[in-house]
């Protein structure tokens, strides 16, 4: 999708009646509220059969709804027309790139994004200039990846798509060569895996640390980076296993799948800070370079701080996070803008400043 033909768009929208639109699914009640908080109307794109969030429940947070049969009818012509008659700036999540598809994001869905659209698919593992290209040539500390199996020599994590549900990853532990062919045959009896999607897997090295997921947003309009705050996720069944004694673990011999189920705020120690801006900055630098106009808005690194007080990042979100606690949990906004500031109202603050300053098109891809 050319940026300019988006730019021409955006030109055309009725500064007082720009409203803010997200799929209705991930993270759409985080940016609903966000978009109330600063005076916006908002369009919520639902799905026939998952829509009762959003139009019974959480109600008051959406002004119009757009109730498709699925989620990827959004790329119908009749419906990016509703869209762009209502003036929308869309914010793209997680669900709007798996279930829209990046084909149909790159080259169908001719809607003013508030993000880069191009670096959407980069969240994926095996396609040219990813996140771990990124990562490495940003020159952000990294767990180290092996080419192959047969050279493991240190405890790794496998992360592998789930056969049934390609969203999900099937990730396993394995510490030799001998570990990872026994759990990796368990996997594929059971059928939470394919033999196929193993040959693809990647073995990455397991970084011993606390894990955090930093989440950042940055404005290209004042290139400035903020740092939201943090959280933790929670996965099943990992979570359920762990909270048995350690003897129990060992005996239900139960094949965790770390499926993301939620998130807990954190906060790390004060002195660590500048390490997590340093990482954010770097990355939105080579984004800069690598993805122009760069990685606009809300993003987030997740990784963990070793024993040596290193941050090394094992995953990028290049898009809105879906953790909605960080506006109650986490001070780092409030320490720099005097309120709670969560996603969907960083959001909807950056609107707001790009319409007052006659600048909206440099948001927009």
């Amino acid at each position: 999708m050319n940026r300019r033909k988006i730019q021409e768009i955006v030109a055309d929208y009725d500064p007082k009646e720009i409203r803010i639109g997200v799929l209705g699914s991930h993270s759409a009640l985080e940016m609903g509220y966000g978009a109330k908080q600063e005076g916006f109307e908002v369009v919520v794109v639902c799905q026939k059969g998952r829509e009762k969030t959003y139009t019974k429940h959480y109600k008051s947070l959406f002004d119009h709804v757009m109730l498709l049969d699925n989620f990827v009818d959004v790329i119908r012509e009749e419906n990016q027309d509703m869209l762009r008659g209502l003036d929308t700036v869309f914010v793209p999540n997680r669900s709007f790139s798996v279930y829209v598809g990046y084909d149909n994001i790159e080259e169908k869905f001719s809607v003013p994004l508030l993000g880069n659209r191009h670096m959407l698919r980069s969240e994926e593992r095996d396609v040219l200039r990813n996140q771990y290209y990124l990562l490495k040539k940003a020159g952000i500390k990294t767990p180290k990846i092996f080419s192959s199996h047969e050279k493991i020599d240190r405890l790794v994590i496998v992360k592998v798509l789930e056969k049934d549900r390609k969203i999900e990853r099937a990730f396993f532990y394995a510490s030799s060569l001998e570990e990872f062919e026994k759990r990796a045959d368990e996997r594929i009896k059971r059928g939470t895996i394919d033999i196929k999607d193993l040959e693809r897997a990647i073995i990455e090295e397991y970084v011993m640390g606390a894990k955090f997921n930093a989440n950042y947003f940055w404005s290209p309009i004042t290139d400035e980076i903020d740092l939201l705050g943090f959280d933790r996720r929670i996965q099943t069944d990992l979570d359920g296993v762990l909270d048995l004694p350690a003897d129990e673990q060992l005996e239900a011999k139960v094949s965790t799948q770390n499926v993301e189920i939620g998130h807990i705020g954190a906060t790390m120690r004060e002195s660590q800070l500048e390490k997590i801006f340093e990482a954010g900055e770097k990355f939105v630098e080579l984004c800069k370079k690598e993805y122009p106009p760069g990685i606009i808005g809300l993003f987030a690194l997740q990784g963990a701080m070793t024993k040596d007080l290193e941050f090394y990042v094992f995953d990028v979100s290049p898009r809105i996070p879906g953790c909605p606690c960080v506006e109650s949990t986490s001070p780092y906004m409030k320490y720099k803008y005097g309120k709670e500031v969560g996603p969907g109202r960083r959001v909807a603050i950056e609107i707001k400043q790009a319409i007052e300053k006659k600048k909206l098109e440099m948001i927009v891809t």
